[in-house]
């Protein structure tokens, strides 16, 4: 359902949540929640992302070009069929569900905003790296990255169903994929960057935002919006004024507070 808001907006991001406290995210939207996900294994496969978006964009017979044309390059039918069945469980690829449709628009809209786009996406259908967010964006420019931290947020959500070997990986993957997007930096010891957000992304993050629970002020402040480092009100302002400005969502100050709608993200073509 579109949301329409008003409130008043100030201060910093400060909640890493990505949803309202003891709510779940909707399954019906598109959202992924437990205790498994695909970084278990893989990262947020981002090359292979690109990839695929050069090679006809998001649209299409995604499973056609993945194992038969082989447009990910990949050296053998079985590793084609992995790595399909992995960008599946990250990015959807099923033109039913409400995400993947906002998300293709927008990636096939800015092809710039990729990066950001598909972190957000992996966010909101891996359950491991989400898990792993407070532990990046809690730092401050230049701090190092404590793997422990990381391990230890992924554990606190599959209890004992991963050994240490595999704790251990999947922080790596969840490392690996926030240095993909300019969140952190370096090889063996990573340090937190800070990013720009692109617009396009933006809008989306608020389309995350409202679809997981958050109205009024907490639109502008919850994880979703921290993973595109928009600290500032104002500048979260000001992105939802590009946003609107290039028909993406309908946003309007009125004095203190504002009105958004990001409905028109489900109806781009």
């Amino acid at each position: 359902m579109a949301g329409s808001y008003s409130g008043r907006t100030g201060g910093l991001v400060t909640n890493l949540a990505f949803s309202p406290a003891k709510t779940e995210l909707p399954a019906g939207f598109g959202f992924r929640d437990g205790p498994r996900g695909t970084h278990s294994s893989r990262t947020m496969m981002l090359d292979e992302l690109a990839l695929l978006a050069g090679s006809g964009g998001m649209a299409g017979d995604i499973p056609k070009r993945v194992l038969e044309d082989n447009v990910l390059g990949k050296s053998t039918s079985s590793g084609r069929m992995l790595s399909l069945q992995r960008l599946k469980e990250l990015y959807s690829f099923n033109a039913a569900t409400p995400i993947f449709l906002v998300f293709a628009h927008l990636a096939e809209r800015d092809p710039a905003a990729l990066p950001q786009l598909a972190l957000l996406m992996a966010i909101a259908r891996d359950p491991l790296l989400r898990a792993s967010a407070r532990s990046v964006l809690s730092l401050a420019p230049g701090s190092q990255l404590m793997r422990d931290s990381v391990r230890n947020a992924i554990a606190a959500i599959v209890g004992n169903r991963m050994n240490e070997a595999v704790l251990d990986k999947v922080a790596r993957n969840a490392a690996s994929s926030w240095t993909k997007t300019g969140h952190l930096t370096g090889r063996t010891m990573k340090r937190r960057a800070q990013v720009r957000p692109n617009p396009t992304a933006f809008a989306f993050a608020l389309w995350l935002a409202q679809k997981s629970g958050f109205t009024g002020p907490e639109i502008f402040d919850n994880g979703w919006i921290a993973v595109l480092d928009v600290e500032p009100a104002t500048a979260a302002r000001g992105l939802a004024e590009r946003a609107h400005a290039a028909g993406l969502i309908t946003f309007r100050r009125i004095g203190d507070g504002f009105e958004l709608d990001t409905a028109p993200l489900e109806r781009l073509n």
